[in-house]
């Protein structure tokens, strides 16, 4: 994971849930541990919101939902609890227990990296949310230059990477929608502030 345990006690998956649901912070679980989720940078915090407003626009009158980083995603098969920084979905959502706040069928999720939680969000989180049946498609977004990584399942189990860059759309086939690379980006940096 990509913080520190909260504590060396070893959780059950129910004691988890009853006790992050009382808690201001936001914790990931994993194989009985909790780690505190690091906060966002100014880069980070506007780029998540523009991806969430970019989608609930385009999924607005549709039967489809977006959700932003206070969605928890259970992974079934590998027993994660996460955050992603949005996720999406066009079929019916199905949720971990009666209080609807965790998510076990989303389609597409978003993530913006940071030096922190990069090598995670590329490596161990990408194989844990591949196991996730519906999960379709995977979109990376650096926070320090504008650069988009679209990752999308075929049929044979694979993944294609698509890179975008400044105008450039991204093609969410799974939601039936198109986002312009532009506008996840609209205010996260001047002309010309573009970290290198």
């Amino acid at each position: 994971m990509s913080a520190q345990a909260v504590e060396t006690k070893r959780w059950t998956p129910e004691e988890y849930l009853a006790w992050e649901r009382a808690q201001p912070e936001k914790h990931e679980f994993y194989r009985g541990a909790v780690f505190a989720m690091a906060g966002g940078s100014r880069e980070h915090n506007l780029l998540v919101g523009n991806i969430v407003r970019l989608l609930g626009n385009a999924l607005l009158d549709r039967p489809c939902e977006a959700y932003p980083s206070d969605m928890r995603v259970k992974i079934p098969a590998t027993g994660v609890y996460t955050y992603p920084d949005a996720s999406a979905l066009c079929q019916r959502p199905e949720f971990d227990d009666r209080h609807a706040d965790t998510l076990t069928n989303p389609e597409v999720i978003f993530e913006v990296l940071s030096e922190s939680t990069e090598a995670y969000d590329r490596g161990d989180k990408f194989e844990h949310y591949r196991s996730i049946p519906s999960f379709k498609e995977y979109i990376l977004v650096a926070q320090h230059k504008i650069l988009v990584e679209h990752f999308v399942r075929q049929a044979d189990g694979s993944w294609n990477l698509r890179v975008l860059r400044a105008g450039d759309r991204v093609e969410i086939a799974s939601l039936r929608c198109v986002l312009a690379v532009d506008e996840m980006y609209r205010k996260v940096f001047e002309v010309g502030e573009q970290a290198e």
